[in-house]
């Protein structure tokens, strides 16, 4: 019994993770190779945006059947590759949601500062100021401000709601998910999800929060974040159409 307590207490061993590259319908692919402990087979996920791929096997398991397993794969890579949104590259002329509502990108260089949000006959704008270089960094920058902003806000009234504390709050820019809350308490977003309308914004801060309560996806947690957020259900489901169409625009 002792010597099981101290077992318990060892820090446990890092996932092994195996990084390489993966072509497939004609596109070079980041690929991780993840062993899990709790894998009983090989699964395979395509990254938010068809931005790389992950392979979890169970331990031990031999590179050559990993190899055969993505063989197998190959189709059904290429199919849903081939569902994934195109990558747009923010530049003057497109138009990018800011909180759902499109916003036309409209470049100013003769006037100083960063971003000023407006309107014309035709819509939202986002005029973007200073060097053109500069245009796709200025807008990220934005977001990440607006989302520090509404997050902050929206974490302080679910966390009081359900009465713990968040001990952080990042943001992040990840290609395969959208937050994360880990059991010390620190919360981290993609600060892409203000171009998510709000209430879709709402059901992700919701979602991590209820974590602090529930480290887990179990009846009880989804009873809590449809008690945070009662359109759970229907958010869920436009992230998980949407999702990918926001991780796919490319700021650089």
């Amino acid at each position: 019994m002792t010597l099981g307590f101290f077992r318990n207490l060892t820090k446990p061993k890092p996932t092994p993770v195996v990084e390489r590259e993966h072509c497939v319908a004609g596109r070079t692919l980041p690929l991780k190779i993840v062993e899990s402990a709790r894998a009983r087979r090989l699964t395979l996920r395509i990254d938010s945006g068809g931005q790389g791929l992950r392979v979890t096997v169970p331990p031990g398991l031999r590179r050559g059947e990993v190899e055969k397993f993505l063989d197998r794969h190959q189709d059904w890579l290429e199919q849903r590759l081939a569902k994934v949104p195109t990558r747009p590259q923010v530049r003057p002329g497109i138009r990018i949601p800011i909180r759902g509502v499109p916003h036309r990108i409209v470049h100013e260089p003769s006037r100083r500062g960063t971003i000023t949000v407006s309107r014309d006959e035709r819509g939202p704008l986002l005029i973007v100021h200073g060097e053109r270089i500069h245009l796709p960094r200025r807008i990220a920058d934005h977001l990440k401000r607006e989302a520090k902003k509404e997050i902050e806000r929206l974490v302080v009234k679910h966390t009081e709601a359900i009465g713990k504390r968040a001990k952080a709050i990042r943001y992040k820019d990840t290609s395969s998910r959208w937050g994360s809350c880990t059991s010390e308490g620190n919360l981290s977003f993609s600060w892409r999800i203000m171009m998510a309308p709000p209430a879709v914004i709402n059901y992700l801060v919701a979602h991590e929060v209820a974590h602090l309560k529930e480290m887990n996806h179990g009846p009880k947690f989804w009873r809590l974040c449809e008690k945070l957020c009662p359109d759970t259900d229907r958010c869920k489901d436009w992230l998980k159409r949407n999702g990918g169409a926001l991780q796919a625009i490319v700021f650089e």
